[in-house]
């Protein structure tokens, strides 16, 4: 058996049981984990003493290798070697003055950065070629890193962070990170989160944009090595006799005390599972990721052996063990089945009988990430996302031009019953919406886009699809909801809280839940929004967030239980009202006299304002006057009150959505049943006089009627307001004269003649901002000559008239669908 005589300077895996690592006694040696056996790949020149190494990418786009082909070695004689998986050296290049001290590829394999003791920065060709030398200093540079984008490189310079963008002039970041030299560095592409070690004795997790996440205590050695897992939920951390396994947030989920000296070096297994650290004495040290656990409702589940899992049944202390062919890669627990995959297939267990898994193999690549639903559940690996019922049915695989899969996380990726939502890393404002039973592209076509980069989203779970629901965070921090459902018009993008931090929907019902700054937040009913945003403030439950100290995140929300992990690693369970959850099942069934029990057994607000939003985006009319009435809205009942008695469902329709806010909508609902006055009407209402305008000059009709009150409206304001809001409907006027000749140039020119004699012309570009001249006279004299000839008792005829059509049509009708109005 092979073994190194002298330190281990740097490790590389080729596949998840194969490993090279090399030393200064000028070996690489090939280890195979199946076997245990060693071997010498090469022996170098003793000139050579190496000191990083890195795999050429194994992914191309979809395009996969089975394994790394070339590795780029760096060494102190100021040259890398690109050597083959078989030890032959293909090139070496004469780099830098004194030692490079780390080469790096990047994410496409399109090239390599390399950095030495010489200060400098240089961009090469994967052939070898130099393209560029990106940066130049005084300092020896330890450590470098790819941005996720293969656009930025993040290297040391003695305290100091810096990320230089690729293009030149573009701006730079730099940042003091450590009262120490930083040794090390890495950028995970799946995260966005950035490592740095240094000799100050800690380890710290940044983001992009240099803002600190989490600093470590002082260790009694400087740390000296970091390295993301490749799905960057964990990070390893080596230092003198001391190996790290941490979560992305900071916290420790173990330390080991190995008799290894300093690791100068860390990497993972590219399945996530292992470890592999070069030593100070020699040795290489490998490490296993076990003690996993899942929890769901009363069943928890830990990954005790590579190959092996315990569940446990908490209710009645039932434990079942599950033994695997292979190791265990990616597990989840959700919707009553476990989904497990290894590095060939994909075990689904249901939580009512764990004894006949169904077992399917896998495509291809390594399992990355697990997503379930209530009916089906999603594997993410590099090749691609693939969707399978819990029958082992495959699906559906959807795809969208440049898409990479190897960086989608649990917050860029969602899944519904029929719903697949994935953030775009290309564009991060842009969202991809796919139907679930086909892989494509949800509605017409159109992508969701927000105007701001996206964080996380989320799809809700319950309901139907047409009104299936997305939220989302963007780099502000603001939480967004908008429906996944998109045809021709543009779905509105609603704001529904600030700072917030994480999310998470219900599985049993929609409700959300976030944590904001300084508080925990539960929106009860969210589709509040499009019904009346008024009342969303009583939808909701608040409670003090400080409990769950810096950083918490939710990690899940199951019947009415959020749980919560704290920046310590610990975890908080928080239990909700149950009675929401209910009101939401009620609803679903059109129960709504139930629905009125519950809320007046419970006796909150918060129940009979959810009521009120629920019942007015049901049409149920009648649930929605109690329960406004509940809640001390009296003008809110009073509408609805003259809304039961119109006397066409048409316009009943339209002052439901005008209710809730969709004046268009309402608009087009009465244009299409011929209803042309009452259109007018609702934009008379609403003091749209421009639109009211323009209808009645389209339609012909009632032309008078929206003059006559467009009068008595101005008549409140005195003569300057009134001169400047009528002008545009005189000149309007002026080129329909045929139509109202009561309207005419005299009247224009009299207007324009008191203004010049008011001495108010430089001001007739903002007279919209005048208050009226309580103090002077001179308007109210003018006044009787603007004044417009109204006959009051012909319009109220014509008003008439037109309400009296349409009853007599309404009643003349066929009856039809109900549209959920009760009298």
């Amino acid at each position: 058996m092979v073994t190194h005589q002298e330190l281990v300077s740097c490790v590389g895996w080729t596949t998840a049981e194969e490993l090279y690592s090399c030393s200064d006694d000028h070996q690489i040696v090939k280890w195979n984990l199946l076997t245990g056996e060693t071997s010498q790949i090469v022996k170098l020149p003793d000139d050579i003493y190496p000191i990083d190494l890195h795999w050429f990418p194994k992914s191309l786009g979809i395009k996969k290798q089975t394994q790394a082909e070339i590795f780029v070695l760096t060494s102190s004689d100021g040259k890398f070697h690109l050597i083959s998986k078989l030890g032959r050296v293909e090139k070496s290049v004469e780099a830098h003055s004194g030692a490079v001290l780390a080469g790096r590829w990047n994410y496409e394999g399109t090239a390599l950065v390399t950095v030495g003791e010489d200060g400098q920065i240089k961009i090469w060709s994967k052939t070898g070629m130099l393209r560029s030398t990106l940066a130049h200093q005084g300092t020896p540079v330890y450590s470098v890193a790819w941005g996720p984008d293969s656009e930025k490189v993040l290297y040391t310079a003695g305290k100091q962070l810096i990320i230089k963008p690729l293009q030149p002039n573009a701006k730079i970041l730099q940042w003091k990170a450590h009262d120490g030299i930083i040794l090390k560095v890495d950028w995970n592409s799946v995260n966005d989160l950035i490592l740095s070690a240094g000799e100050d004795c800690k380890y710290k997790v940044w983001d992009s944009y240099g803002r600190p996440l989490y600093s470590s205590q002082p260790h009694e050695h400087p740390i000296t090595s970091v390295a993301w897992a490749p799905d960057g939920e964990l990070f390893a951390v080596g230092s003198f006799h001391t190996l790290r396994l941490c979560d992305k947030t900071g916290w420790s989920y173990a330390l080991e005390k190995p008799n290894t000296g300093s690791i100068f070096n860390i990497a993972w297994s590219v399945d996530g599972t292992q470890i592999a650290g070069a030593c100070g004495n020699g040795h290489v040290v490998f490490a296993h990721v076990v003690e996993q656990r899942w929890e769901w409702k009363n069943f928890q589940v830990t990954l005790t052996k590579r190959r092996t899992m315990q569940v446990r049944n908490v209710l009645n202390d039932a434990v079942d063990l599950l033994e695997f062919r292979d190791r265990v890669i990616k597990a989840s627990l959700n919707y009553a089945h476990l989904v497990v995959s290894t590095s060939l297939q994909c075990y689904v267990f249901s939580t009512k009988n764990w004894n006949t898994p169904l077992i399917f193999d896998l495509k291809e690549g390594t399992v990355s990430l697990i997503l379930q639903a209530e009916r089906h559940f999603l594997l993410v690996d590099g090749g691609g996302i693939y969707l399978y019922s819990y029958e082992g049915r495959f699906l559906s695989s959807p795809k969208f031009p440049g898409m990479r899969t190897d960086i989608l996380n649990a917050q860029t990726v969602s899944l519904s019953n029929d719903t697949i939502a994935i953030k775009d890393k290309a564009d991060e404002k842009i969202i991809f919406l796919f139907e679930a039973s086909t892989g494509k592209p949800m509605g017409d076509g159109k992508f969701l886009s927000h105007k701001n980069e996206v964080l996380e989203i989320a799809l809700d779970q319950k309901g139907l699809t047409n009104d299936r629901k997305i939220a989302f965070i963007d780099k502000n921090r603001d939480l967004y909801i908008t429906s996944v459902k998109r045809f021709g018009k543009e779905e509105q993008i609603i704001k529904l809280g600030t700072m917030v931090h994480t999310l998470a929907w219900s599985d049993t019902c929609n409700i959300l839940c976030g944590l904001q700054d300084t508080r925990f937040t539960v929106w009860y009913y969210p589709n509040t929004v499009y019904v009346d945003r008024d009342i969303l403030p009583k939808t909701l439950y608040e409670r003090d967030a400080s409990e769950f100290s810096k950083n918490p995140h939710i990690v899940s929300f199951v019947g009415n239980q959020v749980t919560i992990r704290r920046a310590d690693g610990s975890l908080v369970h928080i239990s909700i009202s149950p009675y929401p959850a209910i009101l939401h099942e009620y609803v679903s069934s059109s129960k709504w006299e139930d629905a009125v029990r519950l809320c007046r057994f419970v006796k909150e607000q918060t129940m009979w304002a959810c009521l009120a939003a629920m019942a007015v985006a049901n049409q149920d009319m009648t649930t929605a006057e109690i329960a406004y009435a509940a809640i001390g809205e009296i003008d809110k009942v009073q509408y609805i009150n003259s809304i039961k008695n119109l006397p066409s469902k048409e316009s009943k329709m339209a002052h439901i959505l005008m209710f809730s806010g969709n004046i268009q909508e309402a608009e087009i609902v009465l244009l299409q049943a011929g209803l042309v006055y009452q259109a007018i009407q609702i934009n008379i209402n609403l003091y749209n006089w421009e639109r009211a305008l323009e209808l009645a000059v389209k339609y012909k009709t009632h032309v008078d009627t929206v003059l006559a009150y467009r009068q008595k409206f101005l008549e409140t304001f005195g003569f300057l307001n009134f001169a400047f809001h009528q002008l545009p409907f005189l000149f309007q006027g002026n080129k329909h004269r045929g139509q109202w000749p009561e309207v005419g140039y005299f009247v224009t020119l009299q207007i324009l003649g008191s203004l010049l004699a008011l001495k108010e012309v430089p001001r007739l570009g903002r007279l919209h901002h005048l208050e009226p001249k309580k103090a002077d006279p001179l308007p109210l004299k003018f006044l009787p000559e603007l004044k417009l000839q109204i006959d009051w008792e012909k319009i109220k005829a014509k008003i008439e008239m037109e309400i009296t059509k349409e009853r007599e049509r309404s009643s003349g009708s066929q009856p039809t669908k109900s549209t959920g109005l009760k009298h």
